[in-house]
């Protein structure tokens, strides 16, 4: 009998996640796992320049290879209607039209892909493909590119109130922040395996975390009928936004797989995954604040520049957390993007708020040195009692109440205002905050419940966990309303044939799909109910709202002794199942309120007197995301949000050879992420009161606020250690010696 065999080795606590046992033991299957009859491994080629034009393309000794099928280039590919209209490719959001012309557009692009028999064939006659391109001046340096951005006309220009308001403060502020592309760096690579059906049904098996979105794209790219394409995505190692979209290399596995005839499977690498599935633009950012001596901010000017590619238009609303965080009646936001033979980005988590809290909690924590006044002192003079860009009033707004916790939590009053006052050995101590807002969102979604008659409950939606536990709350909520045990629940999702739900992303997925599953468990109740009252006369005078759904039971509230289970329900009805799918969305309640999440957090650093070093020694962060489902999961949501935050303040950055336009830090060697010895203790606390409007559970999402703020929260705790503001990330120790 092997380790895992013995269910009695761990007993399940009430947060665990319902397929954490898949997960550890190996039977939870990933996009690049599934075994699949006939299938051939395709390896993808890309680009050694950056911008220019493919002259030719030599596959001769490429293909006379061991095991090499085919060689795929825009040369020989299958002709696609939606690749080679401009328009219609923009429309359907196909993003770089792969193998359709000669025209290279960054360094990287995948422009063919070898086919084998097996993948270690592919990967060597790879190597053997000879291109030759005709080069052309490229542009891949940000920063030399942005100085003459700032000086020309912004895509997105708002005011509210006087836009120069900041220079009549007593104290003013003006600083520049700079940002570098940081990478998702997820653990599952992005893998597809393209199946087709005859000429019209098609089946992918692909990392992604928006399995109805992905349908919809892939569909009308190849103008098939929506419910001929199936999408199976049950497990994601890891998303983070990366997964939101069809990327080249699912759509080089269905060209191969249909040109072929065969099933083909294509994964990338984890240097492709810097340059093929996107990652967070690089930033340039510029705050200006004024203030009275009280510290009422009399005005301020948020300014962003993010980069795109040179053959789609990508993004992010950097700016938008300074129109709704603070009470800023007068405030100029201004948004752009700057054009790069680069890949396109795409969102990564807390895309926007994450770059553009960098800078306001920064200058927020500049403009309260300035003042000689406490940090937190400032945000609480400046607080928003309503969301001033809408004018509507908060739903729920516990962000005070995050201040105090945390601060108390963390001993904020130890702080000393001037920098560089306190020392332990050779290293000089400082505490930081930050603070975050994530707007609480929620869109439709639709959710199946089969209830049987031996009591155990299926619930089906479309949706994904790319990580946060989506089937572990689900379970939940329906453990919550109709009281069947968890062991008796399965949630499944991943599926494009399940019922509709939007991608995960924007941390909605809880208040969404949460909202349809709590809905069909209600109306599972509700039937219940109705057969009680057909077969049961103790029931036939009771009203749906004097019943309790228990312990898989239905008792009378004023008589408890009046009891009855589900499973004898369905049988003496003579049912097998109940089976119902409901659709869940929101009323006119976004049209009355703001919904808003929020997080407030504490750093402590230790930054080496000679070397520079920098450690997370403490971090502590309060959260209101209204009520919380699964305290475990969403403790550990915002844990590794804030380790998200420390390889965003000091080590993550994504380096390119500008002579080349190259991604040369393309592994974890060159592009750092957190481990475990950078990583303190991280104290995480919840409000958890309910918001009384966004949805049944109460609950809003948390999955991005736990990194907004966090990195500034580092930065001004750095600032406070050693009295240097390091306004262009990461802080690394050269910046500080």
């Amino acid at each position: 009998m092997g380790f895992f065999d013995n269910d009695n080795l761990h007993t399940p606590t009430a947060d665990d996640r319902v397929d954490g046992k898949q997960k550890v033991t190996g039977t939870a299957k990933f996009a690049a796992e599934y075994v699949i009859e006939n299938l051939v491994y395709g390896v993808l080629v890309g680009s050694t320049i950056a911008k220019g034009t493919i002259q030719s393309i030599d596959v001769k000794e490429a293909k006379n290879a061991p095991g090499v099928i085919d060689i795929i280039t825009h040369e020989n590919t299958i002709a696609l209607e939606k690749f080679s209209d401009e328009k219609k490719a923009k429309e359907a959001q196909l993003g770089l039209r792969i193998f359709y012309s000669n025209e290279i557009f960054s360094n990287g692009q995948p422009v063919a892909l070898v086919v084998a028999g097996h993948l270690e064939q592919a990967q060597y006659a790879a190597g053997l493909v000879k291109i030759t391109y005709s080069k052309a001046a490229h542009v891949t340096n940000f920063t030399a590119a942005v100085e003459k951005e700032k000086t020309t006309k912004y895509e997105e220009d708002k005011t509210r109130g006087d836009a120069n308001a900041w220079k009549n403060g007593t104290i003013k502020i003006e600083q520049e922040y700079a940002q570098p592309v940081e990478v998702h760096s997820t653990i599952e690579m992005h893998a597809s395996i393209a199946v087709w059906e005859g000429d019209d049904k098609l089946t992918v098996y692909d990392k992604n975390h928006a399995v109805k979105d992905v349908q919809g794209t892939i569909a009308n790219a190849f103008n098939l009928k929506k419910e001929n394409v199936k999408i199976q995505a049950e497990f994601i190692g890891g998303g983070f936004g990366s997964g939101l979209r069809v990327w080249p290399h699912t759509f080089a596995a269905i060209i191969a797989a249909k040109k072929l005839g065969r099933p083909v499977k294509v994964t990338i690498t984890r240097p492709q995954a810097f340059t093929m599935v996107g990652y967070r633009p690089q930033a340039w950012q510029r705050v200006a604040m004024g203030a009275a001596a009280d510290g009422t901010i009399t005005g301020a000017v948020h300014e962003a520049i993010t980069n795109t590619s040179a053959y789609e238009a990508f993004g992010e609303n950097s700016t938008g957390i300074t129109r709704t965080l603070y009470n800023f009646t007068n405030l100029q936001t201004k948004y752009k993007t700057l054009s790069l033979n680069l890949a396109t980005p795409i969102w990564m988590r807390a895309p926007g708020e994450a770059t553009g809290s960098f800078a306001l909690e920064s200058a927020m924590d500049e403009l309260a040195h300035a003042l000689k006044m406490d940090p937190v002192a400032l945000r609480l003079k400046n607080y928003a009692e309503k969301d001033i860009d809408s004018g509507l009033p908060w739903s729920s707004n516990f962000l005070k109440e995050c201040y105090q916790t945390a601060a108390t939590k963390f001993g904020w009053e130890k702080r000393k205002q001037e920098p560089r006052s306190t020392k332990n050995g050779d290293w000089w101590v400082g505490y930081g905050m930050g603070v975050g807002t994530w707007g609480a969102w929620r869109l439709k979604a639709s959710a199946r419940g089969k209830l049987d008659s031996n009591g155990n409950l299926l619930l089906q939606s479309a949706t994904s966990d790319m990580g946060p536990g989506t089937a572990t709350a689900m379970v939940a909520i329906a453990n919550n309303v109709l009281g069947i045990a968890k062991e008796k629940i399965k949630f499944q999702l991943g599926n494009s044939t399940l019922p509709d739900a939007p991608a995960q992303g924007g941390s909605f997925t809880l208040a969404s799909v949460g909202s349809a599953v709590n809905d069909v468990c209600v109306a599972i109740a509700k039937k219940l109910f109705t057969i009680a009252t057909e077969t049961e006369t103790s029931f036939k005078e009771v009203k749906f709202e004097d019943v309790i759904f228990k312990d898989e039971n239905l008792s009378l509230k004023n008589n408890p002794s009046v009891i009855i289970s589900y499973t004898q329900l369905l049988r003496n009805k003579n049912v097998t199942e109940i089976d119902i799918t409901q659709a869940s969305e929101s009323g006119d309640e976004s049209k009355k309120y703001s919904f808003n999440s929020y997080a407030v957090h504490f750093a402590e650093v230790h930054v080496h007197a000679y070397t520079g070093v920098v450690r997370v020694k403490r971090f502590v962060s309060c959260v209101d995301a209204g009520k919380i489902v699964s305290e475990k999961t969403a403790a550990s949501q915002i844990k590794g949000a804030v380790v998200w935050g420390i390889g965003h303040a000091l080590m993550e950055e994504q380096q390119i050879d500008h002579r080349y336009g190259r991604i040369i830090a393309n592994d974890f060697a060159g592009y750092h992420i957190p481990v475990n010895a950078d990583v303190p203790e991280i104290d995480v606390t919840f409000v958890n009161k309910p918001d009384p409007y966004l949805n049944a559970m109460g609950s809003k999402g948390l999955g991005e606020v736990g990194l907004i703020g966090s990195a500034a929260a580092i930065a001004n705790a750095v600032f406070n250690a050693t009295g240097k503001r390091i306004r262009q990330l990461p802080i690394t120790p050269d910046k500080l010696i």
